[in-house]
């Protein structure tokens, strides 16, 4: 028996795991207004309460400061990127379960409209009939088609649909 290959909705939808949630966490805390100023806010209380107080524990230029800021930035920088990547292969992932929609749905609405078309010529072969048995003249039908949209698939296309 088979194995069959799990399906984009399915990949979406996967539960993340700890780390993931983490990433998130941390990217969504430190993107927001709220941490920006409250990270401001503590930064002036720092320089303020050094700079007034003699003897503060962190004298200009403020080196403990510099060092506290630098360990932020380099442990944070990474969360953010690994969230930041995460959610770009979920926009990928999304992406690609649109256009294979829109595949699939471009080629029943082409199915649907080749049968109107069906559909028009027989009404139009009936009207004719029935105008030829009663003896009138069958009056001009004007005949609609539609213009098809072809949906071409990216190279190295291997999603199965047709």
């Amino acid at each position: 028996m088979e194995a069959q290959k799990p399906s984009l909705i399915d990949e979406i939808r996967r539960p993340r795991n700890i780390k993931d949630q983490a990433a998130d966490r941390v990217a969504k805390i430190v993107g927001s207004w709220s941490f920006l100023i409250t990270q401001s806010c503590l930064l002036i209380v720092w320089v303020v309460l050094n700079v007034i107080w003699k003897g503060g524990w962190d004298p200009y230029p403020f080196i403990l400061m510099n060092l506290v800021m630098s360990l932020q930035a380099a442990y944070t920088a990474p969360v953010i990127m690994m969230s930041q990547n995460r959610q770009g292969t979920i926009d990928r992932n999304d992406a690609q379960l649109d256009y294979e929609t829109n595949r699939i749905t471009s080629h029943r609405v082409h199915q649907i409209l080749d049968r109107l078309d069906e559909n028009a010529q027989e009404i139009s072969d009936l009207r004719r009939l029935l105008h030829e048995s009663l003896g009138h003249p069958p009056e001009k039908l004007v005949e609609r088609r539609y213009t098809p949209i072809l949906i071409v698939p990216p190279a190295g296309d291997e999603s199965g649909f047709e």
